[in-house]
């Protein structure tokens, strides 16, 4: 049977079993949206800008295990997805961005919503493709998607001329896909499996580092069987926090510029560092020179391309995370390590996170909504919420955090939870942000509303983009430029901290949510804040804003200065 390049499109998401398009309509991709007008089994939704709604489409992935799935038009509305694109692909999760463009006849004249997308996206995807004849679109959607989905994840784009389209051709779906030279290796290899294990044995200050290639194959029961049958304590990367549960006697924290003191100690004084799925990239690491500098370091990761690029390992282990994790299972044993373990415990009783005052601390509010929320997906933005929300969030099998780790995206918490809540429906979805990454999506509140999609969204407003404001605070003397979020034109300058009279903060973030048919509420005190979530958790039809109110100069401590070893952290300031 003869059918359309648009209609075989369409085609071809059924076949894959995706349920949900995050899609913005275009000239050069209305003959994909009339293929997709009046079907059934596909969800679109139509967010309010492509960057957010590339976001979405990766929240939703991150919190489902699915692949999320995008559409827009060329031009602009290719280059909208940049960002999300990166974001994405940094962090290891797969994505199939189908863009339209210009019919092929037209393709480098410059032509009307015209760019080069394959050149621009294809360094921060993991595969981009344009197709360029009718015959060959089934076969490259199908490994666009088996291309996503295995060996490491991450992003790939679908370039779909308007003529490739139109055309009529085949409407046969491959049912497999077999691509040369594309053999992506899971298995274990049992000599460096037995290496590693006789040096684990070995060790009197063992650690395993956990980083976010854990919870991206679903390892957390089989890491947390391996942490209890070995005794060995665990420190995580931002990313890989969640793998064991926070609450887990052997979990000692995260590590790096915003670790913990105890997990930082434990990293810089170990003998043996048990690396699974990190990057090992500078936010961790601190000063490389002296990163773990008495241990031997082993690790496993799936992609041999980032095994000893910033750390030089003495034990490389290439294969799937819970694949690796199974074969140490099985020739794990306990370690007589009581000393390593107690002297960890006295660094996290000696230097606990916490922050100081009886005021509406950040920690105070992240502990809120532990005690309220015992089963949710919780999504960042970037900045000081960020940290705060990866220092203090607890998390286990029922609660799972999503943030952008990589590449440290403003904009990306609010329409991931978005993504989150489609993919989540019976869960309670919470976006921790703060005032400036708020703003880089607020639009999105009307594709909250529209979606009836009943997200909480908790604003740590301090008047600041606070991360960048903390650096000026402690490393510039505090000179605060281009960061204050009250400033106008009229302010005098230079600025270097708040002051009573400082004009009132734009927009009323309560306002705004209440224009868009949301719900607003505003806390200054410790003890609005249980009321006022337990108020959103019963509102469920539309999205709930809760604009916390906190201290401007609120910092993230530990901090690691830059170019220091992890052993230089500044506790107060």
């Amino acid at each position: 049977m003869q059918i359309t390049g648009a209609e075989l499109f369409v085609k071809a998401l059924e076949k894959e079993k995706v349920d949900v398009l995050f899609a913005y309509p275009g000239g050069q991709a209305i003959d994909l949206f009339n293929a997709l007008y009046g079907q059934k089994n596909i969800e679109v939704v139509l967010p309010r800008h492509e960057q957010a709604l590339v976001h979405a489409a990766d929240g939703y992935a991150r919190s489902t295990g699915k692949v999320g799935v995008c559409l827009v038009t060329s031009g602009p509305g290719a280059t909208n997805l940049v960002t999300g694109i990166a974001t994405a692909n940094y962090d290891s999760v797969p994505l199939v961005c189908f863009t339209g463009q210009v019919p092929t006849s037209l393709i480098g004249n410059d032509a009307f919503q015209e760019v080069d997308t394959i050149g621009i996206t294809r360094s921060i995807s993991k595969y981009a493709v344009t197709v360029r004849d009718r015959n060959d679109l089934a076969a490259i959607i199908k490994k666009a998607f088996y291309i996503a989905k295995s060996g490491k994840p991450g992003v790939v784009v679908v370039d779909l001329p308007k003529d490739i389209q139109q055309a009529y051709g085949s409407d046969e779906y491959p049912e497999q896909v077999e691509i040369r030279g594309y053999k992506p290796n899971t298995a274990v290899h049992s000599r460096q499996i037995r290496k590693a294990i006789e040096t684990l044995n070995s060790a009197k200050k063992p650690i395993f580092l956990i980083g976010g290639g854990v919870n991206i194959a679903q390892a957390q029961a089989e890491l947390t069987q391996l942490v209890e049958k070995t005794g060995v304590p665990v420190v995580t990367t931002i990313m890989g926090k969640g793998a064991l549960p926070s609450d887990h006697p052997l979990y000692v924290g995260n590590l790096g510029i915003h670790g913990s003191y105890a997990a930082n100690s434990a990293i810089s004084e170990c003998d043996v560092l048990f690396s699974i799925c990190t990057r090992f990239n500078d936010r961790i690491t601190g000063k490389t020179g002296e990163f773990a500098k008495n241990a031997k370091i082993i690790h496993v990761d799936i992609d041999p391309a980032a095994i000893s690029r910033n750390i030089v390992v003495d034990i490389p282990i290439v294969a799937d995370a819970k694949n690796a994790i199974n074969a140490l299972l099985a020739k794990a044993e306990k370690l007589p390590i009581k000393e390593w373990q107690e002297q960890i415990k006295q660094w996290d009783r000696a230097y606990p996170l916490v922050m100081k005052g009886t005021h509406l601390t950040p920690q105070i509010i992240i502990q809120k909504i532990n005690e309220t929320f015992k089963e949710a997906v919780i999504t960042t933005d970037v900045g000081q919420n960020q940290l705060w929300a990866t220092q203090f969030l607890e998390l286990n099998v029922h609660k799972q955090m999503l943030t952008s780790g990589g590449l440290g995206t403003m904009g990306y918490g609010f329409p991931a939870a978005l993504g989150a809540k489609i993919g989540n429906p019976e869960k309670d979805v919470i976006a921790i942000t703060g005032d400036g990454g708020l703003q880089m999506n607020i639009q999105e509140m009307a594709t909250a509303v529209v979606c009836e999609l009943p997200v909480i969204i908790c604003v740590m407003n301090n008047g600041y983009l606070g991360n960048v404001r903390q650096w000026q605070e402690m490393f510039f003397n505090k000179q605060y430029s281009s960061t204050c979020l009250r400033h106008r034109k009229s302010c005098p300058t230079p600025c270097s901290s708040p002051h009573d009279d400082c004009p009132q903060y734009t927009p009323d973030f309560v306002r705004l949510a209440e224009s868009y048919g949301a719900q607003g509420i505003r806390v200054q005190k410790i003890e609005e804040i249980v009321p006022a979530l337990q108020q959103a958790k019963k509102n469920k039809t539309t999205p709930t804003l809760i604009e916390f109110i906190i201290e401007r100069e609120e910092n993230v401590l530990p901090i690691v200065p830059p170019g220091s070893p992890l052993s230089n952290m500044i506790m107060d300031c």
